[in-house]
């Protein structure tokens, strides 16, 4: 039976998982692979991922996912990858986004609360750094900006 620190391989010699092991089963800290890419790190319970801090990866082995987990969902603090272009950085409940920043090509996108995962108190962001709408309770106020960066219309 498996206990302490081990490897293992697929049948084609290629590591899947190291990490910590009880009574035969993934039980601790561990890393799991695809393909040699690392994909996953984080703490593991009866052979499952589980609670607390962890680093999700895709495929090609890029950070896509670190933050907290429970009971198997992101709750708490955690940012997001788009390849090496951070896209969200903020607090999470269940899976879902309740409060935090967005980001395009590593400029503020928008900055607030979420309801259900949408935006619903806060403000969006131009490429230039200028307010172009803020939400209250998910309804709100317009602003368009022309090319040389005037205001050009006002609104709900």
């Amino acid at each position: 039976m498996k206990n302490g620190i081990g490897k293992e391989y697929d049948e084609n010699d290629k590591l899947i998982f190291e990490g910590e092991y009880l009574n035969g089963e993934k039980y601790g800290k561990g890393r799991e692979y695809y393909e040699g890419e690392l994909i996953f790190e984080g703490e593991y319970k009866n052979n499952e991922r589980w609670n607390g801090k962890r680093k999700e990866y895709d495929n090609d082995g890029i950070l896509i996912f670190e933050g907290k987990y429970s009971n198997g969902k992101k709750s708490g603090k955690g940012i997001e990858f788009n390849g090496e272009d951070l896209i969200f950085e903020g607090e999470y409940l269940y899976n879902k986004k309740i409060k935090g920043k967005e980001y395009i090509k590593g400029k503020l996108e928008y900055e607030g609360e979420y309801l259900f995962n949408r935006k619903y108190n806060g403000k969006g962001y131009d490429e230039n750094g200028n307010v172009i709408y803020e939400l209250n309770n998910g309804n709100g106020k317009v602003k368009e900006y022309d090319k040389d960066n005037k205001l050009i219309f006002e609104g709900e």
